[in-house]
C-alpha cells in the first residue's frame, strides 16, 4: 500500500503572533514550528498501517525550506521519502492543486492529512484534493481500518460518529483519536538523515483569493471585582454594560 501523508508547518500554539507590513504578512522571526497536530495523527495512522499492511509513507509539505525539520521529524517518525513543494502558500485552494499533482504522479492508494491545519483552520483541503484527483473525500475521520481495497472508517458528525465503508484510493482528514502521537526514537532521528528529500516546483494555479489584512483579536477587557454582597450591582451591570439580562 501506497500512503501519502501531507503535513503543515504551523507555529506552534504558545508562539507570540505578529504581523509586519501594514499587516499584510505574518511575522516569523522567533516563532517556534511544528507538525500540524491533526497531522501528526494522519502520519500516526499511516505508519501504524504500514506495520500492519506493509507498503510505504511518502510525506508532502508545500511549503519553504524553513519547513524542513518538520519533514525529517516526520521521516523519523516513520515516513519513508518526502516532497517539498517549494513555494510559500497563499490559500487552501493552491495548496490543494500541489499536494493533487504531485500525488496524480505517485498513484497513491490512500491520502491522509489533518481534518485543518491550526493557523488558517479553513478545513478544505482534503475536500478540494478529492475532487481534482477524482476520489472520495470524508472528514473528520476518527478511526480508520483498511480490510484488503476497503477502507472501514469512522467520522464525527453532528450529534454522533457515522461509520462507513470505501473502495480505495480515498483521502481523508483526519483527527484523534484515530491514532496516539508518536515521538520519534534515536534509531528513526539517524535515519531520516539520509532518507530522501525531493524538492520540486509549484504547479501553475490560477490566483483564486488575494490576502488583504491580517488583525489579531481585539484584547481582552478589565475584570470588573463585585463583591458577593452587591448583587444588586452586578445586576445592573448586566444589564447596562454587558447587555445580557
Amino acid at each position: 500500500m501506497k500512503i501519502l501523508v501531507c503535513i503543515t508547518n504551523v507555529p506552534d500554539t504558545t508562539a507570540k503572533i505578529s504581523f509586519t507590513e501594514g499587516d499584510t504578512k505574518f511575522n516569523k522571526a522567533g516563532v517556534q514550528y511544528i507538525i500540524g497536530p491533526y497531522d501528526d495523527y494522519a502520519l500516526a495512522r499511516a505508519v501504524e498501517l504500514k506495520e500492519q499492511l506493509g507498503g510505504s509513507i511518502t510525506v508532502i509539505n508545500v511549503g519553504e525550506a524553513d519547513g524542513e525539520p518538520q519533514i525529517r521529524k516526520a521521516l523519523a517518525i516513520g515516513a519513508d521519502d518526502a516532497v517539498r513543494v517549494n513555494c510559500d502558500p497563499q490559500d487552501s485552494y493552491f495548496t490543494a492543486a500541489q499536494i493533487a499533482a504531485v500525488a496524480k504522479e505517485g498513484s497513491y492508494d490512500l491520502i491522509l492529512m489533518g481534518r485543518e491545519s491550526i493557523d488558517f483552520n479553513s478545513g478544505v483541503v482534503h475536500g478540494l484534493v478529492g475532487e481534482m484527483l477524482g476520489m472520495p473525500s470524508f472528514s473528520p475521520v476518527m478511526k480508520l481500518d483498511i480490510d484488503g481495497n476497503t477502507a472501514k472508517f469512522a467520522r464525527e458528525i453532528e450529534g454522533g460518529k457515522e461509520y462507513l465503508e470505501a473502495q480505495l484510493p480515498l483521502v481523508l482528514g483526519c483527527q484523534e483519536p484515530i491514532a496516539e502521537w508518536k515521538i520519534p526514537n534515536m534509531r528513526g532521528i539517524m535515519t531520516a538523515r539520509t532518507k530522501p528529500l525531493k524538492v520540486v516546483e509549484p504547479v501553475a494555479v490560477d490566483e483564486m483569493a488575494t490576502l488583504a489584512q491580517y488583525t489579531l483579536p481585539a484584547p481582552k477587557g478589565a475584570c470588573k471585582m463585585i463583591p458577593a454582597e452587591e448583587a444588586e450591582t452586578l445586576i445592573a451591570l448586566l444589564k447596562t454594560e454587558a447587555k445580557v439580562l
